[in-house]
């Protein structure tokens, strides 16, 4: 007997049926069985609204990866009766769109409107995105873009003005929980974990769905007698990377919330923060040469050293590379934490620049100009200068701003660390410049 399969054509022969992943298998039917969303899809939230307004805009989906995303778009499609055309930024180019808006506008004329979801929007390039306006703005699509970049940055401005963002949260714990329970109940069995090693697997996910998911899978694929701890656990699986871009907005945020530990003078956040973007992968140089940035800016005189302890700790990070050259940056950390915060000198600074901007072009007073040839001294140059070490107390007194101009007050020190002491001498020498009508 000949095969059936012989006498069919390649494009007609049967495809074997293959096993669905757990994460297509659970994917939700419905918006309301979307995991963790729910301060965009209730009826407060801006997708919700939307929905009951029946009133869908463009949208950019802004969020970390396995949060929902695609899901989202295609049940949007669903509740809005809109066909769906999913195109990837990635593997896309100006050829493909023209046939994706091609295909739309026919689709129009047949009565029916499309919902076009972009994954990794921010990777097309400015021309690519301004491709999108008119199509946007005639009606042919609803644009719904997806990325994990901060949209502010990598989006034109005139993409921006024509679709609001969504900002989708990264999955909490609870999350990840409920959607343990939905796997098991399709899968049929209870994951081979104690209570320890579940909640273990959980965090591993780092916050993302479709890797929890996975996870899970090959959990519940696993051959065991009774149930594993966390160290067996461990043992058969490896732990996520966390998420970090050294040149995106992840490599930002942490930054940004470093700074603002030390800042804050919380050692503990700051070592946290610090130690984040080590395991992320940063390069220990970039980062010593925030922490002295930070010295300068936000402890300034309060505490000259803590700058030279920044330099001191880059210094040994070159010498003895890591892991202990990181241990002499973690100590900067520790020690810029602790230190008595001023930005006096920061703000002095800039007071300083924007009045040399607006008084640029006025010259200093005569009495402190030098006089090297007699036309300069018939002009007065150097006249009635008071060299200050004649006098009793080292301090003259006279004016050193161009003639006429108001005296500005730059630096204002603080009543902390060092400054404290700074403040007390310029105290005095305001007091004494005023006895002597400086």
């Amino acid at each position: 007997m000949t095969d059936l399969f012989d006498t069919m054509p390649e494009s007609g022969r049967a495809e074997p049926s293959l096993p669905r992943p757990l994460a297509d298998r659970i994917r939700p039917a419905r918006l309301s069985e979307v995991i963790g969303q729910d301060q965009v899809l209730g009826p407060d939230g801006p997708l919700g609204a939307m929905l009951a307004a029946h009133s869908l805009s463009s949208l950019i989906l802004w969020g970390p990866p396995g949060v929902g995303k695609t899901t989202i778009a295609r049940l949007l499609a669903d509740a809005t009766d809109l066909a769906f055309v999913q195109i990837s930024a990635i593997f896309s180019g100006v050829p493909e769109l023209r046939k994706v808006f091609d295909s739309a506008k026919l689709r129009r004329q047949q009565g029916r409107g499309t919902l076009l979801f972009v994954d990794e929007i921010h990777r097309f390039n400015k021309a690519q995105q301004d491709g999108f306006l008119p199509h946007m703005e005639d009606g042919t699509i609803l644009l719904v873009g997806a990325t994990t970049e901060n949209p502010s940055f990598e989006l034109n401005a005139a993409l921006m003005s024509r679709a609001q963002v969504i900002v989708l949260k990264r999955l909490e714990l609870s999350d990840l929980e409920r959607m343990a329970q939905r796997a098991e109940a399709e899968l049929g069995c209870k994951l081979p974990l104690t209570g320890e090693a579940r909640e273990a697997l959980l965090e591993m996910a780092d916050g993302d769905g479709r890797a929890c998911l996975n996870l899970i899978e090959q959990v519940a694929a696993w051959k065991v007698e009774g149930k594993l701890g966390t160290d067996a656990l461990a043992q058969r699986l490896m732990r996520r990377a966390a998420k970090y871009d050294k040149s995106g907005d992840e490599h930002y945020n942490l930054i940004s919330a470093l700074h603002k530990s030390v800042r804050g003078s919380d050692p503990d956040a700051a070592l946290y923060w610090f130690a984040r973007m080590l395991e992320g992968g940063e390069d220990p140089r970039y980062l010593a040469r925030r922490l002295t940035r930070m010295a300068v800016e936000d402890i300034g005189l309060a505490d000259p050293a803590a700058q030279r302890h920044c330099l001191d700790a880059w210094s040994l990070y070159e010498r003895l590379g890591s892991p202990e050259g990181e241990l002499a940056l973690a100590q900067a950390v520790i020690y810029l934490a602790l230190a008595p915060k001023s930005n006096a000198g920061y703000v002095a600074y800039k007071g300083a620049r924007a009045e040399a901007r607006r008084t640029g072009s006025l010259m200093p007073p005569a009495h402190i100009l030098n006089a090297p040839t007699k036309m300069m001294k018939d002009q007065g140059y150097g006249a009635g200068y008071a060299y200050d070490h004649d006098a009793e107390d080292g301090f003259s007194g006279q004016n050193y701003f161009p003639d006429g101009m108001k005296r500005p007050v730059l630096y204002s020190p603080v009543e902390r660390g060092f400054e404290r002491e700074l403040k007390k001498r310029l105290d005095w020498f305001v007091a004494q410049r005023l006895k002597r009508g400086g």
